[in-house]
């Protein structure tokens, strides 16, 4: 996805939160927001690829700070949060055990999001009311098709806390379809995004294979990610993609494999690429070849 007008207030917000929890010294707050003002000015341009950008911005706050990993309480609050809602969703999969219901979950999910909304707001309310909510873009039955016919699968993963509730529909994927699931996440740290540590601590490793992007990047960005992540990506039966930051790169690149979108569309940007209203809850079958 390219860079819209609207990314740019974005971006900035999101740039004085990372300055402010990797330091607390308010000359170097001073000094980094002028660095990254000076980046702005001198890389955010039209027909630029909006998390490639990103991920270049906030590589140079932790390299500005020294600090290699500004949201760290922000990633593990996110795990809190989730773990905390466990026997909610264990209740709701009680009751349906659909692999909608399932997915309705993992996308439910996906709001434990501190870059792209504010730091204030109510994590925990916020899920119970999106995990109610019916997708407006629903493909689910695409994805049971394609799984029952699929050997090998690719998920690719986004943010700390998030992972908690796509733990119940990997489980579910590999009881169900009995297939090889590969869970990609990020190489190190990045804004609050899950990381390879987080999914060997979820006890994942029991249910696929996980490995990493190769890259610490905002969702998956094609000059940074590995060549094995990008040969997987061609060789594997289907992609199950979360959040917006794989959305933005994934779009950005021609793959072979059908990828399967799972997110809550939280920004004007995307909610329009999409063509659904803003905090919808999608599960989108794309075609990026």
């Amino acid at each position: 996805m390219k860079l819209n007008y609207e990314c740019a207030s974005c971006m900035l917000r999101q740039s004085r939160e990372a300055i402010e929890h990797a330091t607390n010294d308010n000359e170097k707050r001073m000094d980094v927001t002028l660095k990254v003002l000076e980046y702005m000015n001198n890389n955010f341009k039209r027909n630029k690829q909006s998390n490639k950008t990103g991920t270049d911005l906030h590589h140079l706050i932790m390299k500005e700070v020294g600090n290699d990993d500004p949201y760290k309480e922000l990633r593990e609050e996110g795990n809190e949060i989730a773990k905390k809602l466990i026997p909610m969703v264990e209740k709701l999969i009680e009751d349906d055990e659909s692999l909608e219901n399932y997915a309705k979950i993992a996308v439910a999910g996906n709001v434990i999001d501190f870059g792209a909304l504010e730091e204030d707001t109510n994590m925990e309310e916020l899920i119970k009311k999106q995990i109610k909510k019916e997708p407006v873009i629903n493909d689910i039955n695409k994805l049971d098709k394609a799984l029952q016919e699929a050997s090998n699968v690719l998920y690719l993963t986004d943010n700390g806390g998030e992972i908690v509730f796509d733990k119940f529909l990997i489980k579910k994927i590999k009881k169900d379809y009995d297939v090889n699931i590969t869970i990609a996440l990020k190489e190190k740290p990045i804004l609050n995004d899950a990381i390879v540590s987080d999914a060997y601590e979820l006890e994942l490793d029991k249910y696929a294979k996980i490995m990493s992007t190769g890259a610490n990047s905002v969702g998956v960005v094609k000059d940074y990610v590995s060549d094995e992540l990008k040969e997987l990506m061609d060789n594997v039966d289907l992609i199950i993609s979360k959040g917006m930051g794989n959305y933005e790169g994934l779009t950005e690149m021609k793959i072979k494999t059908p990828v399967y979108f799972l997110l809550t569309t939280k920004c004007n940007v995307i909610s329009r690429e999409i063509g659904v209203p803003l905090a919808s809850p999608v599960m989108v079958k794309r075609n990026l070849n």
